[in-house]
């Protein structure tokens, strides 16, 4: 069993490595064709979110390799291109360029992104999304800005009252846009004097195209020098997928397809180990979607944790290694307020749930299959959406006893 695994996760590898890999002039005696992978304004935004989502996980996962990471990458650039509507022409190209906006060349830029998101969020894909700017009533709001907003991405920027009732306002609203999935958003008051905050928020629950058999069996999953954590598992014989291996990144990869053209891409290291940097630096939109085309179909004995969780944390410190230090000390708000202020917390919660069920059965038919697929160590995933190649929840899970809504 381990050997048949072994040939075909080999050949799988084989196949996946060459069409990874560049052939060189002296090897072929001609040049490479290019082949354009965004072909149209939709996917090219798909793409340059997708890659500052990239960007960002790195950073965010950069602070500490032992932990769980979650991002909603889709709702952390509809608030900022929401902030970017209230900057000078210096700094909305500053913000531009962090969100990858400036590889797009796309004169309907606000619009292209106002479609996308509403393609991600139809209820059958599973994701809902909560995106706004709050800010200091203190500072002399110019209206124009919150009409803008309004008008191109339906939300209005709210100003703040002061006190605990800001907090309440911004939960209730949180979860009123996820249809009460993601409560309790903030847990403590906004920073005192900061003239503007930006909250983000996503909910998920996808919904598989084939069901899983058994669920909730409690497995041993391995956590890098600590004893195994004891959690509850999907499990199916004959599983479709597609497969391949990197041995450059040493991982075995895995695309399982969700209802209405969304998919779950898991990177499962070949050793157990927390440290998936240069797996993380290798994410690119380019790079998912080559491996889209190019992981090749197999049946597994599959094994997947049965993730239920939430994840919050505060970007804003994040922001200068994506090269916005000069924007965070001079935002140049002027279409805000003519009022000097600076950003005060881009605060990020992320809810997602996995459940077994789907709208068909694995092949009955189908022989046993001999190849396994146990995701029972620390793991990479994202959740893409395949129409648009829009990365909508990326994650790495390294111990699944912290984990919990």
């Amino acid at each position: 069993m381990k050997r048949t695994t072994f040939l075909l996760v080999c050949g799988v590898a084989l196949s996946f490595c060459q069409a990874q890999s560049e052939t060189t002039d002296e090897e072929t005696g001609a040049e490479e064709e290019h082949v354009e992978l965004f072909t149209t304004p939709t996917t090219k935004m798909g793409a340059a979110t997708s890659d500052f989502g990239y960007n960002l996980f790195r950073i965010l996962a950069s602070r500490d390799t032992t932990t769980n990471v979650f991002l909603a990458p889709i709702s952390v650039s509809a608030v900022l291109t929401h902030l970017s509507l209230g900057g000078s022409e210096r700094a909305q190209s500053q913000l531009f360029r962090a969100l990858r906006y400036h590889t797009l060349q796309d004169p309907q830029l606000h619009n292209t992104l106002k479609d996308l998101l509403a393609s991600v969020k139809v209820p059958g894909k599973g994701l809902s999304t909560a995106a706004r700017i709050y800010l200091a009533r203190r500072l002399r709001l110019k209206q124009d800005f919150f009409t803008l907003v309004e008008q191109q991405y339906g939300v209005r920027p709210k100003a703040l009252m002061g006190g605990t009732k800001d907090m309440k306002d911004i939960n209730d609203w949180v979860t009123q846009e996820t249809g009460g999935k993601v409560q309790n958003f903030l847990t403590k008051a906004l920073p005192r004097n900061s003239g503007l905050n930006a909250v983000s928020a996503a909910y998920f629950k996808g919904k598989w195209v084939t069901r899983f058999g058994e669920s909730g069996v409690l497995e041993n999953f391995q956590v890098e020098g600590g004893s195994p954590v004891r959690m509850p598992m999907m499990k199916q014989d004959n599983y479709p997928v597609k497969m391949g291996a990197d041995s450059d990144l040493s991982c075995t990869i895995a695309q399982i397809l969700l209802q209405d053209d969304v998919s779950m891409f898991i990177f499962l290291p070949d050793e157990v180990t927390s440290n998936m940097t240069l797996l993380e630096e290798s994410l690119t939109a380019e790079f998912v979607q080559d491996l889209s085309m190019t992981l090749l179909p197999a049946q597994v004995s599959f094994t997947l944790p049965t993730l239920r969780f939430s994840y919050f944390t505060d970007l804003l410190p994040l922001l200068g290694d994506l090269g916005l230090s000069e924007w965070l000390d001079d935002p140049d708000l002027e279409k805000i307020s003519a009022q000097p202020t600076k950003l005060g917390s881009v605060n990020h919660k992320v809810v997602m749930e996995m459940a077994p069920e789907g709208n068909q059965y694995p092949s009955a038919t189908s022989p046993p299959s001999h190849l396994s697929l146990r995701v029972d160590r620390p793991f990479l995933y994202l959740i893409r959406d395949e129409a648009s190649g829009a990365l909508l929840l990326i994650g790495r899970v390294v111990n699944p006893k912290d984990l919990s809504i």
